[in-house]
């Protein structure tokens, strides 16, 4: 049995793909198993969390789910969360909380479908992209279909990295859905389409030189823009090495992507979003490409490749 669960954090919308697209990076959850008590608890216990969460934690409400998903009692579980990623930062740590609780539910049961793994995430994350990136790897993008989500999964270029800045006060999901409108203009919708079927063509062609424009977005950042200050600095950078810019997920963090001049970038980044009156935390992350292992691999239950 594996006793450390290993759950990868993502940047989610990609620009465009609003709801839709998502990217596994280097940047994780670990949930270490510590004591199993067959005696039909069925539940898991988060022993420490670092950071600590208030209230109900996402790691428990995962495994409570997937225990009223199979029907039948199981151990009592007992766990030590430590995560490097960031709460409200849009980052997902929420739904790599849960894709780590039902990791943990599959080691004192039995491994689930992917598919029953994502839709049991969707119910409770209320959006099924973070999760397919968390679950999957790679890049991933979600179809809803009467709430039994599907994903599809592509390989991320390997010379392509993300250099994420992290505001130090963060931003509630509720309260960054809350600033969209309920509808969009048949001329936004036809923008955003045709620039989301350019980034996945330009990330699969290596043709580098689209990502720019095919990142941009007329959906969900300009209606965020409010929320998070130093966004529309960090979309207008204007630097050779930088190959587009997006809001990572709801925000407030901002992600740019880049193949070289990582740690100049960070520099152009860091005093970018400080320029916009923004303290950040800067860091270039790889993307999570990831396999499935058995459950006697050394390295949890996926591996990074």
């Amino acid at each position: 049995m594996v006793n450390e669960i290993i759950v990868p954090g993502s940047v989610g919308n990609l620009g465009g793909g609003f709801d839709t697209l998502a990217l596994a990076v280097r940047l994780y959850l670990r949930a270490r198993i510590l004591d199993i008590r067959h005696d039909g608890g069925s539940r898991l216990v988060v022993s420490t969390s670092n950071p600590p969460v208030a209230g109900e934690n996402a790691v428990e409400r995962a495994f409570a789910a997937a225990t009223r998903h199979v029907g039948a009692a199981t151990a009592t579980v007992i766990v030590e969360i430590d995560s490097e990623i960031p709460m409200a930062a849009g980052l997902g740590s929420s739904a790599a909380a849960t894709v780590a609780g039902l990791r943990v539910f599959e080691q004192v049961t039995a491994s689930l479908p992917d598919s029953t793994l994502l839709a049991i995430a969707t119910e409770l994350e209320g959006h099924s992209d973070n999760a397919a990136a968390a679950l999957l790897g790679g890049m991933t993008s979600v179809v809803d279909d009467e709430r039994k989500p599907q994903a599809l999964r592509w390989e991320w270029p390997d010379d392509v990295r993300v250099i994420v800045a992290t505001p130090f006060t963060g931003l509630a999901t509720s309260k960054a859905r809350a600033a969209l409108a309920s509808t969009i203009s048949r001329n936004d919708a036809v923008f955003n389409l045709q620039r989301v079927l350019s980034l996945v063509h330009a990330l699969e062609a290596r043709e580098y030189d689209r990502l720019r424009d095919a990142f941009q977005d007329r959906w969900h950042q300009p209606a965020r823009a409010a929320l998070v200050p130093h966004l529309n600095a960090v979309l207008g950078i204007d630097d050779p090495d930088v190959l587009g810019a997006c809001l990572s997920g709801a925000g407030p963090s901002v992600a740019v992507f880049a193949r070289r001049e990582f740690a100049r970038i960070e520099r152009v980044l860091h005093a970018t979003c400080e320029a916009a009156g923004t303290p950040v935390a800067v860091r270039t992350l790889a993307a999570h490409q990831q396999r499935r292992e058995g459950r006697d691999g050394h390295e949890g239950q996926w591996r990074t490749a």
